[in-house]
């Protein structure tokens, strides 16, 4: 083999060079096309205030995105999700029935988010069972408890104050939500990138027994990451219910195949041990604006579920093609 045709390691490319041929760049093209793609699909995808509205189908869904990128890159997954936003949403309802104010509803939002991901941490650190068998389990479980509460009813009642979480707006067309999914964003990739806690978890992901051995709790930093996705899951809860305005058992039905669809089309290995906050934002808007580009084209809601699927699986072999190209 020639000296021209030997593989050039990373370290060796140019800063420039290695930006240009990550994961995370290609994502942000991709986005861009997509979005210059919708302002020549719909005349009214450039309005601000659709463009607004179009954060609404990425920020909640987001919000847990980030904690699920630390599990799943810990080498775990969390598919009961959604149904411990249905969970934790059925709560604050029956509480707004008893007549708590909005503080006590952010607390219960709160609280059974975290209780349910301690649940989650505990079958899984404790008991050592496998996550992705326990998560599918309360992922009926939660949901089920919701339908007993509930049936085919609906909680409704919920205080205007309470409503701003889902509703309001920090200025202008910039709502709450997309303002505290940018807090959130950050507060994670300072979290992951920048902490002893965040080289933790990638350490667990590429080497559990290696990180053992190193002195790291393994099982202690799994617990917490638990904890955190169903903390996350009750502040998207939160959002979800004040912007609807409203609790059904099926609230958020399908949100889990979302959430990890955005995770690992943001570049996390669903192998554990690699992945970026930064690439779970970008695709975050990438996803955000396909599904909204596809409803002003007044597509079917079963066809943007086929294209979700189609993702999953494209964004599991995209990697392998990307590694062989980056080798090239």
């Amino acid at each position: 083999m020639s000296t021209t045709d030997r593989v050039i390691p990373d370290r060796l490319r140019s800063p420039f060079e290695q930006r240009l041929k990550s994961w995370e760049t290609l994502l942000l093209f991709v986005a861009i096309g997509i979005f210059v793609a919708n302002s020549f699909a719909s005349p009214y995808f450039l309005n601000a205030w659709n463009l607004s509205d179009a954060t609404f189908n990425f920020t909640e869904k987001a919000m847990i995105a980030f904690a699920m990128a630390l599990l799943i890159i810990s080498g775990e997954i969390d598919l009961s999700v959604a149904s411990i936003i249905a969970l934790a949403s059925t709560a604050m309802g029956a509480a707004v029935q008893m007549g708590v104010g909005t503080p006590g509803l952010v607390l219960t939002g709160l609280g059974v988010g975290l209780i349910c991901g301690a649940f989650n941490g505990v079958l899984v650190t404790r008991l050592g069972l496998p996550s992705i068998v326990v998560t599918i389990g309360t992922m009926s479980l939660f949901r089920g408890i919701s339908y007993i509460v509930l049936g085919d009813q609906a909680f409704r009642g919920y205080p205007a104050s309470f409503s701003w979480f889902g509703q309001g707006y920090v200025w202008w067309v910039i709502s709450f939500e997309f303002v505290l999914f940018a807090v959130i964003a950050l507060i994670y990739a300072v979290l992951l990138h920048k902490t002893n806690f965040g080289r933790a978890v990638y350490a667990i992901g590429n080497n559990a027994t290696g990180a053992m051995f190193s002195g790291i709790r393994v099982q202690r930093v799994r617990f917490i990451l638990f904890l955190l996705t169903g903390l996350m899951s009750g502040v998207a809860a939160i959002c979800l219910t004040a912007r609807l305005g409203s609790t059904r058992p099926s609230i958020a039905t399908g949100w889990e195949l979302e959430i990890v669809t955005m995770v690992v089309l943001g570049g996390v290995s669903i192998l554990g041990g690699s992945g970026t906050i930064v690439g779970v934002v970008i695709a975050a808007f990438v996803m955000g604006l396909v599904t909204f580009g596809l409803g002003l084209l007044n597509v079917p809601g079963i066809v943007m579920s086929i294209v979700i699927g189609a993702l999953l699986i494209g964004v599991i072999a995209l990697p392998r093609l990307w590694a062989m190209w980056r080798a090239g």
